[in-house]
């Protein structure tokens, strides 16, 4: 086939699909974002590499990767859809009863969904899409998203940032690792095995709290998701997050060692892009979260960082 029969009228569709695959990384998230079913997606990009005669996109152990040929393609068509959705979106038909909202699966998991009920009860006219992903959510892209919650200064440009509660650090570890160690109170923490991390939190805690640290850590994660597991499988102590850890506390699955608290660097937000300020189902979830928030701080002690009674 000639290149020229090859290139003309390819199905923007396809195109777009491309696109959120190689930016995205993951067809299924792709798939979601586009509201495909993963085999259409997948069946849209085998049908652009035939068209093309080129391997676009190359599968990895955690999504898919872009080829040389694919990288190409996306720096010369991005900014052409990019420039296309910008152009049609004072056109777009919004749907106030329908809200995408972005969250980090931690996030997700431990504290958003088990109150979502709630939410969905009070509001059943707004329907829900929940997007679990760890990526910064990117709202001049990704337009289908209304609102994000994350974790961080509040100082992102171009979004409304509004703060729901203070992160805490406490020492954590399961049963089995403290009945091992003889019981909450059998030693010093520094002698305990502690489970470090990239962003020298142990540091802040034995500055803040007195003691002695360790001369080494049992080891090192540079993530929460493995730093917690690796508490709940008795590795050692975490410095877990509070809010975080809080299904697997109340479960007794982890064991607070200490009342003590250490204010975390990052707190948690929602944000928004300033032009979904008037979405009447943001303002009903904004709202919602926000009383839920004021719960959580009630509930935990966190305005003060006391354990609540």
């Amino acid at each position: 086939m000639p290149p020229e029969s090859r290139t003309s009228r390819l199905p923007l569709h396809a195109l777009q699909g491309f696109v959120a695959a190689a930016r995205i990384g993951n067809l299924s998230r792709a798939a979601e974002s586009l509201n495909l079913t993963v085999s259409a997606l997948s069946h849209q990009m085998r049908g652009l590499e035939a068209r093309l005669g080129q391997q676009l996109l190359v599968r990895k152990s955690r999504g898919v990767g872009l080829t040389p040929d694919g990288q190409r393609l996306l720096e010369r068509i991005a900014p052409h859809l990019d420039a296309i959705g910008q152009a049609l979106q004072p056109f777009a038909a919004r749907h106030d009863n329908r809200l995408a909202v972005s969250a980090t699966p931690s996030m997700a998991s431990a504290w958003l969904v088990p109150r979502l009920g709630g939410f969905l009860a009070a509001h059943p006219q707004v329907e829900i899409s929940l997007q679990s992903t760890e990526s910064v959510v990117d709202f001049s892209r990704e337009t289908q998203i209304v609102a994000a919650l994350r974790i961080g200064m509040g100082q992102w440009p171009g979004v409304v940032s509004e703060h729901l509660f203070d992160e805490w650090l406490v020492p954590m570890a399961s049963p089995a690792l403290v009945e091992r160690m003889g019981g909450l109170q059998a030693r010093p923490l520094g002698e305990w095995p502690l489970l470090g991390d990239p962003d020298g939190q142990w540091e802040r805690w034995f500055e803040t709290f007195g003691g002695q640290p360790p001369a080494r850590y049992a080891a090192v994660f540079d993530d929460s998701e493995s730093h917690h597991r690796a508490a709940l499988d008795s590795v050692g102590v975490a410095l877990g997050r509070v809010t975080r850890a809080r299904l697997l506390l109340d479960a007794g699955q982890l064991l607070l060692l200490t009342a003590q608290r250490l204010k975390a660097r990052y707190s948690h937000w929602l944000v928004y892009p300033p032009e979904a300020a008037t979405h009447r189902g943001l303002q009903a979830f904004r709202a919602w979260l926000h009383e839920e928030a004021a719960e959580h701080v009630r509930h935990t002690g966190d305005e003060t960082g006391d354990p609540a009674p």
